[in-house]
């Protein structure tokens, strides 16, 4: 037989086997404790923190013969169900079982009593694959399903699940897995295994996981392959190409000491030696956040990647505002890695604005967010002028003694930065869209890939043509992105006035636009649901739009008007003695 991979030969057996989700383990265990299961449930959350696993584990409890200890693991129905050959257990892989004609096929046979457990369960994995018309298929059964049967919905994407499906299942929302118990679990499969790891080189492991607990696993097998019987720090480094903290920590403290040549030598060594400049850019990023938090709160306990000794060494001295300007630099830097040909020649620019902010005074860091206040007008005396007029005759003309109250041009007050879209400000947007607006923005938002061609409209159009429109009201549209720092961008106030002006004349949609990532926009969607339910919802937000500012003419002197009435070479002006 060939080697089972360490995910497959740990995956949970029980319900105390699970790591995390304890909050959805004692509710679906206290459910078929007490025989209260129901006909549909949907499972969501992101890969890896088990799902698919957690749905195995309740399709076997519903059909364990020990209802008191449940799944026994020793019933003919648990050993049938772990060895995969459960008559009444079927699986179904969306995303290669995507069409319709599976989908009637399975709600054909849905009709047939079980043949060996008393319920026949259908797991369906990724479950948002399916196609229109196999939703459609799916939402009567799923309606009013036979009493014998159960479906399990599996999806990391339940955003794009109809939303007839969800309302008719139970929701369970799974988290990313915290990495003390990625870790204990990985401290009990390598006690298993017999292999020494040390416990630096199991912390990395957890933190490369993302949360996920088959990533650590999987992960894991690499190191033990790459390494046998004993992994360090190191070898997770080699394989993955990235660097350690005490590494990570030098760059930082190169930037500060404005070492451009050691840092750009480093960088060149590093991108020899293949070290993943996307990770390693994210990592200074959870650096300098750390640090910033640490700065704020001096609370050791909120910290993840560094030590104390470590966060001290690069908060000692250090403005927090300079930090979160360095930061800035680096998700800049993380977006345009998107369309980079030299990711390393982006980074390397990143590193040297990074030292640029460093000539920055903290004090003009504040002051850039502020708004400048306009000038006040004020009275100048100038010095008393005679004025001649010169024609054929010459004729003098004694002006007599004036003292003009010049006015300075006021300037159009300077906008902070970025705008700051808060979750009650997007709800208030939420609250004051339709879906019917919606979907005829849509329409005119699909047109911009093809003006993503033409140069006059690239810059804008690409921007904006990998977004969805999420909702849409009469003056505004909220669009959602991949990243928080694409979000960041288009909301950038230079940025967003641009893209507002080139959706006005290119798409003639006259609306402000607002930028979400997917992530935030999920969890403010869900928000907005519960606080519906409770009549807590804010005003629906009334908004202005962009105007274009006329730039007011200079009051002209006195001087000035003689000269445009009568000619430069007519005139002489004397100063009075």
């Amino acid at each position: 037989m060939g080697y089972k991979a360490l995910y497959r030969t740990y995956r949970p057996t029980s319900f105390e086997e699970v790591v995390g989700q304890k909050h959805i383990v004692t509710t679906l265990m206290n459910a078929v404790k007490q025989n209260k299961t129901a006909h549909a449930y949907l499972l969501c959350g992101p890969r890896g923190t088990g799902k698919t696993s957690v749905a195995r584990l309740l399709a076997k409890a519903i059909n364990c013969e020990d209802k008191d200890h449940s799944p026994c693991n020793t019933c003919s129905n648990c050993i049938a169900s772990d060895a995969g050959t459960h008559q009444d257990i079927v699986e179904i892989d969306a995303a290669s079982s995507s069409g319709v004609d599976q989908i009637r096929d399975l709600i054909e046979k849905v009709k047939y009593s079980p043949i060996q457990g008393k319920f026949k369960i259908y797991i369906i994995d990724e479950v948002h694959m399916l196609s229109q018309g196999a939703f459609n298929a799916l939402l009567k059964t799923l309606e009013e399903p036979p009493a014998h049967v159960i479906f399990v919905l599996a999806t990391t994407e339940p955003h794009k699940v109809l939303p007839t499906i969800i309302s008719r299942c139970q929701r369970y929302d799974f988290g990313k897995v915290g990495q003390e118990e990625i870790i204990q679990r990985l401290r009990y499969v390598v006690d298993k295994e017999g292999i020494k790891v040390d416990d630096e080189a199991l912390r990395l492991v957890a933190v490369l996981s993302d949360g996920g607990m088959r990533d650590a696993l999987s992960i894991l097998d690499q190191c033990i392959a790459y390494a046998q019987d004993e992994i360090t720090v190191k070898h997770v480094n080699d394989i993955y190409g990235i660097t350690t903290v005490s590494e990570k920590i030098n760059i930082i403290q190169n930037i500060f000491n404005k070492n451009a040549r050691e840092l750009l030598n480093a960088i060149q060594v590093m991108s020899e030696k293949g070290i993943d400049i996307r990770r390693l850019t994210s990592d200074l990023v959870e650096l300098l956040k750390e640090t910033v938090i640490y700065i704020y709160t001096s609370d050791s306990g909120l910290l993840q990647s560094l030590t104390l000794e470590e966060v001290e060494s690069i908060a000692k001295d250090r403005n927090a505002t300079v930090l979160l300007k360095m930061i800035d630099v680096l998700m800049e830097a993380t977006v345009s890695y998107k369309n980079a040909s030299n990711v390393t020649s982006y980074f390397e620019v990143a590193i040297l604005k990074m030292i640029g902010v460093l000539e920055e005074t903290p004090i003009s860091l504040i002051q850039s967010m502020k708004e400048d206040v306009a000038p006040i007008p004020t009275i100048v005396k100038p010095i008393v002028k005679e004025v001649v007029i010169e024609t054929k005759p010459q004729i003098e003309v004694e002006e007599e003694h004036i003292e003009p109250i010049i006015v300075e041009e006021v300037k159009p007050k300077k906008e902070v930065s970025s705008q700051i879209l808060s979750t009650e400000f997007v709800l208030s947007l939420l609250s004051g869209a339709s879906k019917e607006t919606k979907e005829v923005d849509k329409q005119i938002w699909n047109t911009l890939d093809g003006k993503s061609r033409e140069i006059s409209c690239a810059k804008c159009a690409t921007i904006l043509k990998h977004t969805d429109i999420a909702a849409s009201g009469q003056d505004y549209i909220v669009i959602t992105t991949d990243s928080e720092a694409e979000a960041n961008q288009i909301n950038d106030l230079q940025l967003n006035q641009e893209l507002y002006y080139f959706v006005k004349e290119q798409c003639e949609l006259d609306k402000m636009i607002y930028a979400v990532d997917k992530e935030s926009f999920i969890a403010i969607t869900q928000e907005f649901k519960e606080r519906w339910t409770k009549n807590d919802l804010p005003e629906a937000a009334i908004i202005t739009k962009y105007q274009k500012v006329e730039k007011k003419e200079k009051k002209k002197t006195k001087e000035e008007k003689l000269i445009d009435l009568f000619g430069e070479e007519n005139i002489s002006i004397f100063e009075e003695e």
